[in-house]
């Protein structure tokens, strides 16, 4: 949920008014912003420390294009991005109306079959245009999957990187969520579209019964559980069992595409919001209300601190091609 700006978050980034702050993390914050004909944004950036190392500059750029490349229909849209911005890089999203998995399960309980299966099939829609792009996403968790009316939308590719490039990754090391790793991401080795079907599997077994197929704990016991553990998937619907199990093979060769798991999951009639539970619809239009209700807010400087607000940052010179 929105929370008040910081006291030393910037007035504006590029044409976008901060508006309130999503989340914050050790690379950067996802505030909520707007332009100046209203349009209301997701605007990621990420912390100038971190900026002025080139690896990361150029992660954040491999983020906006794997944004780009999956769209609007399965993802949030890229209206705008500056990824060389000095000192503070970033881009900016739709903003979704609907809350991510996590949140929503947490509101309202695990969802019902249908819905899990509509939520599966859509998924698979929004991975295989990713795949086809040669993309693999390498995150796929509940809280970078917003539920809307519409369908879920896949966010978050910080660590997306292109089918068989590791450049960007140090070999052996395991990078990406524990509790919703493929066994290949979690011993350090090449995670492809089938790593991105385990994970997805993963999600639907939390989407299912509100916790994930390996449980909860330290890192160190959930990397081992994913190597070396059967699933858990007590709870889940018994009709969905044999397909996700399916998904969770530790071998990825024996893991079914995307295409294979649409098919098995859903029908195709009806449309995705037919199959939500109206305890989820109510939840869903709550948030669309919410953000045309959302006013600046910015917390005060701790005491001893300057605690006028902080300047716009001017949208200073860049190389050709810089903006995004």
């Amino acid at each position: 949920m929105p929370t008040p700006l910081s006291h030393d978050d910037p007035a504006a980034l590029g044409p976008f008014r901060l508006i309130a702050r999503l989340g914050s993390g050790g690379m950067g914050t996802v505030y909520v912003a707007r332009s100046a004909g209203g349009r209301t944004v997701a605007l990621k950036t990420m912390h100038p420390g971190i900026a002025e190392d080139p690896a990361a500059r150029a992660r954040f750029r491999l983020e906006v294009d794997a944004a780009r490349v999956i769209g609007g229909q399965f993802g949030a849209e890229v209206f705008d991005a500056d990824p060389l911005a000095v000192p503070t890089p970033w881009f900016a999203t739709e903003y979704v109306l609907g809350p991510p998995l996590d949140e929503a399960v947490e509101a309202v309980g695990p969802l019902p079959e249908p819905a899990v299966r509509a939520l599966g099939a859509a998924l698979c829609a929004a991975l295989g245009q990713l795949h086809r792009s040669e993309v693999v996403h390498r995150d796929l968790k509940p809280s970078n999957l917003l539920v809307t009316a519409y369908g879920p939308k896949v966010i978050d590719f910080g660590i997306a990187r292109a089918i068989g490039d590791d450049r960007l990754t140090r070999t052996g090391s395991a990078v990406g969520t524990p509790a919703f790793m493929s066994p290949e991401q979690a011993t350090g080795l090449e995670h492809g579209a089938a790593g991105d079907v385990f994970a997805m599997a993963g999600v639907l077994v939390y989407a299912a019964r509100g916790s994930g197929p390996f449980g909860r704990g330290q890192a160190a016991d959930l990397l081992y559980r994913v190597r070396y553990s059967e699933p858990d998937l007590t709870g889940v619907p018994a009709a969905l069992v044999p397909v996700l199990a399916r998904c969770l093979h530790k071998d990825p060769a024996q893991r079914p595409t995307t295409d294979q798991l649409a098919a098995q999951l859903h029908d195709g009639r009806g449309e995705f919001v037919d199959h939500l539970p109206p305890e989820l619809l109510a939840v869903l239009g709550r948030r669309a209300a919410e953000v045309w209700r959302l006013r600046p807010q910015r917390l005060p400087a701790p005491q001893g601190s300057a605690e006028t607000a902080p300047a716009v940052p001017p949208r200073g010179p860049h190389p050709p091609g810089a903006r995004s």
